[in-house]
């Protein structure tokens, strides 16, 4: 049985998830990288070849919105190294819209990959955690799981979701040794930006098409300058090496202020500035 600590790490194909694959398993982790379509591996395998550390990374397939592909990586885990020490729930997707130009199955779609299949996997390991008292789960939350903005309420509303999800499962499981922890960046340079929210379509009839569409631009400057995503890996890193992490790690430009800024402003300055910026 490895002494390593084991980690399962969710949406790994591409930015935080490819990233700490590879920073984890450099720590000495054997790292059980999952992703919905392993075609995609191609990347994560060449990063981890250049690092050295290419026999530390096992990739497996994994829909987080089917419970049967769950049950089976947990299953592989726990087979092949006896227990799992952490869990990291990357994977999701962003839609993005003025609420009322959201269809309800791009809400469902949302909710179903960023929400529901973040707690099927976290309720797949909590026995395994709970019995050996002892593990780490990680839930990479958002800035956007803090406050809202507009344009931004199907993605919002699942962070803020994960956020209440993650503060009731640490007090539920601090009394095994399990710490719970949300990572919550801001922009950093990632593809989702491509595949999500900036795929964002503005229908033709909307009664907010001037206003989605300087969203749109604020975006793509936004994505810009966004910061590297390596320095979410880093903090992921620093909590799988806590033997008791914090609850939350914002992280990245303006994460921390625009928190502290809707905890010590009075609301209606706030929506006064962000209505006058679209």
């Amino acid at each position: 049985m490895s002494r390593r600590k084991i980690v399962w790490i969710t949406g790994t194909s591409s930015g935080f998830g490819l990233l700490a694959s590879i920073v984890l398993a450099q720590d000495g982790c054997e790292v059980v990288a999952t992703m919905r379509n392993t075609e995609k591996q191609t990347e994560l395998i060449r990063r981890a070849k250049e690092a050295a550390v290419a026999d530390r990374i096992h990739v497996r397939k994994l829909d987080v919105t089917c419970e049967s592909d769950i049950a089976s990586v947990a299953k592989a885990v726990v087979d092949s190294f006896g227990r799992i020490d952490i869990l990291v729930n990357n994977a999701g997707i962003a839609v993005g819209g003025f609420v009322e130009d959201v269809a309800m199955d791009d809400w469902r779609r949302q909710f179903e990959t960023n929400v529901f299949g973040l707690i099927a996997c976290t309720k797949a390991v909590i026995p395994h955690m709970r019995a050996q008292r002892n593990g780490t789960i990680i839930n990479i939350s958002s800035v956007s799981g803090r406050i809202g903005l507009p344009a931004f309420g199907p993605y919002a509303a699942s962070k803020f979701a994960v956020e209440g999800f993650s503060e009731s499962l640490r007090l539920e499981l601090l009394p095994y040794n399990v710490y719970v922890c949300l990572v919550e960046p801001a922009a950093f340079k990632t593809n989702i930006w491509e595949t999500s929210l900036g795929n964002t379509s503005i229908p033709a009839s909307s009664a907010y098409q001037e206003r989605a569409l300087r969203m749109m631009q604020q975006i793509e400057r936004t994505a810009q300058t966004a910061g590297h995503p390596h320095e979410v890996a880093r903090v992921i890193r620093h909590i799988a090496r806590t033997p008791r992490p914090k609850l939350r790690y914002p992280v990245g430009k303006g994460s921390r202020l625009s928190t502290v800024a809707k905890a010590v402003l009075p609301w209606r300055w706030i929506e006064n500035m962000i209505v006058k910026r679209i």
